[in-house]
């Protein structure tokens, strides 16, 4: 028997920057250090892109889309019918990938681009294998080939997140999946259990929904999906989802999932006492994502993760230890705060103008928006209500139907509301249920800048019936 010995690389390499991660928050980071004319030494344990572009946000939106290109192409109601009306999952699953391909080739080629070789003064190195701090001004990186050490001016975290494991219930990649698995399927289930009806169990069964080829069970333990948004909005999902063929289980936990040769038997035990047995085909664990630090061995740079395993950082990206802001930074799902896409670019960025002097503002999170893509989608600005009765702090509300809009609706479109917000010391907040609820969103960021809300109210386009509702809200209170 012959074992393949490792070759130790002994001569480290320096950078200005080491980040850990190639996913929105890291590439990001490396593009903007290229800027800079940093050299950036950017490590990848697994794909390019990380989950953010082959299990993550462009993998599941480009379903999400597909998805709703069907639903609407299915579609009788319209005047129009399409004959011959077919899917083919693993056609669907094939341009999913080409698009997730596409984007990692669009990011080597900005690596290549911007490779060390081509630039003296800075470019990026992109080295593949699992990172780990030997103290907090090296890291270890092991490959499959080499094992190599790298040391660095200063560091950024940005190794994502995970699915959430259940507990007692082991993900097989075949009929117990995670988000993680929906890749590998090779057909459409006939039906589908998915155990969680946060926003991502919700974008799930919006999906299989969609394409009318899978009976779709969605699982909430509690008496409403999406539980910390509000009830209004919770409500709007939940009736959508019903009238799009999900059926949900209110107040039900899983008791059982037992595996037999062509199914699974759930049973479910609900609040009111009794219990109910399922058949499906796979069950889809979708109880949220948690960060991924572990073997970053981030204790031997001094780094302690929350009880929540993330890292604690200020409002520049940068690592507390003992207190102290350090040369050592964190951005994305690691960071604790929002796990969107968008913020985890907007991290990276942010994490290196520290670094070079030019930080300028501090991050304000208050003004992310938010996009759920169910159908109708929901979009969303600023706190809602529930956190701010959770705060006691007052406000005033207004609601809209958008059916009061003078505005025109969109073909054959359900029903949708918009919902505004002023409390006393906090931005105010918008948010909107329905179709084209996205179209305001950057009008309703810019105009929580209290200077500019008269001009947005008085000139901006009211093409949107959510614009157009959400002009009218701000003027009802």
């Amino acid at each position: 028997m012959f074992f393949h010995k490792k070759r130790i690389d002994h001569n480290m390499k320096h950078f200005d920057l080491v980040i850990v991660g190639s996913g929105p928050a890291g590439f990001s980071a490396a593009v903007r250090g290229v800027d800079f004319g940093m050299k950036v030494c950017l490590i990848e344990g697994s794909h390019l892109g990380g989950a953010g572009i082959m299990n993550g946000a462009l993998t599941s939106k480009t379903m999400y889309e597909l998805s709703l290109d069907y639903s609407i192409a299915a579609r009788v109601d319209r005047g129009y019918r399409a004959s011959g009306l077919s899917v083919d999952y693993k056609k669907v699953l094939n341009t999913v990938m080409q698009a997730a391909k596409e984007k990692q080739y669009q990011m080597r080629s900005q690596i290549e681009t911007f490779a060390r070789s081509k630039d003296l003064k800075g470019g990026i190195t992109l080295m593949q294998g699992m990172a780990s701090f030997i103290n907090n001004r090296s890291m270890r990186v092991v490959s499959d080939e080499k094992e190599e050490v790298v040391t660095g001016t200063n560091f950024l975290i940005a190794t994502g997140s995970k699915p959430r494991e259940y507990p007692g219930l082991e993900v097989d990649g075949q009929r117990i999946i995670d988000s993680n698995g929906v890749l590998a399927l090779k057909q459409f289930p006939e039906r589908i259990l998915i155990i969680g009806s946060g926003i991502i169990g919700c974008e799930f069964a919006t999906i299989f929904s969609n394409f009318k080829q899978t009976e779709v069970h969605l699982l909430d333990r509690s008496n409403r999906v999406l539980p910390y948004e509000d009830d209004d909005v919770s409500d709007y999902v939940a009736d959508n989802l019903a009238i799009n063929g999900v059926t949900i289980h209110h107040t039900a936990q899983l008791r059982t999932v037992k595996k037999h040769p062509g199914h699974l038997e759930v049973i479910l035990d609900y609040d009111d006492g009794h219990s109910k047995v399922l058949e499906v085909d796979v069950a889809l664990i979708s109880i949220g994502r948690v960060s991924h630090l572990e073997s970053l061995q981030p204790q031997n740079a001094g780094l302690q993760p929350t009880e929540r395993g993330t890292l604690t950082i200020n409002d520049n990206c940068q690592v507390m230890i003992n207190g102290k802001p350090s040369h050592i930074y964190a951005a994305g799902d690691v960071s604790g705060h929002s796990q969107l896409y968008s913020v985890a670019e907007l991290q990276g960025r942010k994490a290196v103008e520290k670094m070079v002097g030019k930080a300028g503002y501090p991050l304000d999170y208050s003004h992310m928006s938010t996009l759920m893509f169910f159908k109708p989608e929901v979009a969303a600005v600023g706190a809602n209500e529930k956190s701010l009765q959770k705060q006691g702090i007052p406000y005033r509300a207004a609601i809209i139907p958008t059916n009061s809009s003078t505005g025109p609706l969109p073909c054959a479109a359900p029903p949708a509301l918009s919902k505004y917000w002023s409390a006393t010391t906090t931005p105010n907040a918008f948010w909107a249920c329905g179709p084209q609820a996205r179209k305001p969103l950057p009008t309703s960021c810019l105009w929580r800048t209290s200077s500019i809300r008269a001009t947005v109210c008085a000139k901006y386009s009211r093409f949107s019936i959510h614009t157009q509702a959400f002009q009218k809200a701000y003027r009802s209170v």
